[in-house]
């Protein structure tokens, strides 16, 4: 079956059928131009010989007028004069002219008159090859100047510049379509480099770019474009990259302690307290368990591309006092009603981290405090954060040293899910000093 015009066209490349498009465009544009100029230049050799043939018949009736007349009418342009009196008979008449048959009937004189412009005759019956201009004009005393001059040049004329037009504007049309193969060909040649430096990136290649046009054009701004979104892409790869080697590091330390506990007891097992050793093998489960609810809370936040879960009403209040109810360390100092929209379990996971984090360094307090507009804080008066570390400890896997040297401290991912979660539900979070302590700042907006 063979294919339809349409899918024929999609087939062929982009440079011919922008090449075909430009040519038809351009050939359509002359063919109209060409009849256009014709049209126009027919009008303009027309209305100038109409000009000059009604001024000559002006002058002829003025001479009739005053009966100046010579016989014959003498005209310097070749003009061709027959002048009737009211019976219609020929008084006067130029050199050549018929002095019997005027060049028009009654019946053609006065519906020239009547329409006051110029007509066209045929000038074979009166021996004159060619069409005829004939104009019209009544004088005094009922008599009729009929004035005609041949037009046959401005016919042959137009057909000259016609057969010159059929034959230069195809010869042109060829031109102006090597010219557009040649000039798309290069316009397009730096996607084909855009191509070609694409299909030698491999998985392997991460850090080659594309190459960029020195042109400041749209194709300049897709290379720029694609080069931004292949460093993204590298960016993000070794963001999965870093975080799978700092998960496997973190995975070692528990799996390494049980295997250790298990091995030591299984080697020694008429001396082994097994309940003992049952509570460290459990609490680095536990480690793990936390660790690998971690980085699966990473992962879905990652995997939704900075969007909660569910955009719903939460009433944050709510969810502020069961949380700290959970803490005997923690005191809610103030909690007005506030409702935002997103995901009541992530936000409970962002509350129960910062207040873990907190209790884990306070030395005798935690507050928790919720105001009308949007704005969480816990604080803790331990040893705090020093400033130029409190923007590092957002990143994954960043454990200050006093927090390594503390045996349940997290992996460091409690603080990189907190503000990943606030940001996908618009918000902003914070560290500030609390003299003594550190104070976490959350802001989320407002529910209307």
């Amino acid at each position: 079956m063979a294919d339809s015009p349409h899918a024929w066209w999609r087939r062929q490349s982009l440079r011919f059928r922008l090449t075909v498009v430009a040519v038809a465009v351009l050939a359509s544009a002359l063919a109209l131009s060409a009849s256009v100029l014709l049209s126009v230049l027919d009008r303009a050799l027309i209305g100038t010989v109409d000009d000059s043939l009604r001024q000559q018949a002006q002058t002829i009736r003025v001479h009739a007028d005053a009966g100046t007349l010579t016989i014959p009418i003498t005209t310097h342009d070749g003009t061709i004069v027959q002048v009737l009196d009211a019976s219609g008979r020929i008084t006067h008449v130029t050199y050549g002219a018929d002095r019997m048959v005027p060049l028009l009937d009654a019946r053609a004189r006065a519906r020239t008159l009547r329409q006051g412009r110029a007509t066209f005759l045929d000038g074979r019956p009166y021996a004159i090859p060619g069409p005829l201009r004939v104009v019209v004009l009544r004088a005094d005393r009922g008599q009729t100047v009929v004035a005609a001059r041949p037009v046959g040049e401005i016919s042959t004329s137009l057909r000259t510049a016609g057969r010159v037009l059929l034959v230069g504007t195809p010869l042109l049309i060829v031109l102006l379509a090597a010219a557009s193969w040649l000039i798309i060909g290069r316009t397009l040649r730096p996607i084909t480099a855009l191509r070609r430096g694409a299909s030698e990136i491999t998985h392997t290649a991460r850090s080659r770019r594309l190459p960029v046009p020195e042109s400041r054009d749209e194709v300049h701004q897709l290379a720029v474009t694609l080069n931004g979104m292949l460093a993204r892409l590298e960016e993000a790869e070794q963001r999965q990259r870093a975080l799978v080697s700092d998960a496997a590091h973190e995975l070692r330390s528990p799996l390494a302690s049980i295997r250790l506990q298990l091995e030591v007891a299984l080697g020694h097992p008429e001396g082994q307290e097994w309940p003992e050793t049952a509570e460290g093998v459990l609490e680095d489960a536990m480690r793990l368990s936390r660790l690998a609810e971690d980085l699966l809370a990473l992962a879905r936040l990652d995997e939704r591309g900075g969007v909660p879960a569910r955009r719903e009403p939460v009433h944050l209040d709510e969810v502020v006092r069961q949380t700290a109810d959970r803490y005997g360390e923690a005191r809610l100092t103030v909690c007005e009603p506030v409702v935002v929209r997103g995901d009541a379990l992530d936000l409970s996971r962002v509350l129960t981290n910062l207040v873990d984090n907190a209790v884990r360094h306070t030395t005798s307090k935690v507050e928790v405090a919720l105001t009308a507009d949007g704005v969480l804080t816990v604080a803790d008066d331990g040893p705090g954060i020093p400033a130029q570390d409190r923007e590092r400890v957002f990143n994954r896997f960043t454990r200050l040293d006093s927090g390594r040297s503390r045996d349940e401290g997290g992996a460091g991912l409690g603080l990189a899910i907190v503000r990943e979660t606030v940001r996908a539900h618009g918000g902003g979070v914070r560290l500030e000093d609390a003299s003594p302590g550190l104070r976490v700042v959350v802001r989320l907006p407002v529910a209307e």
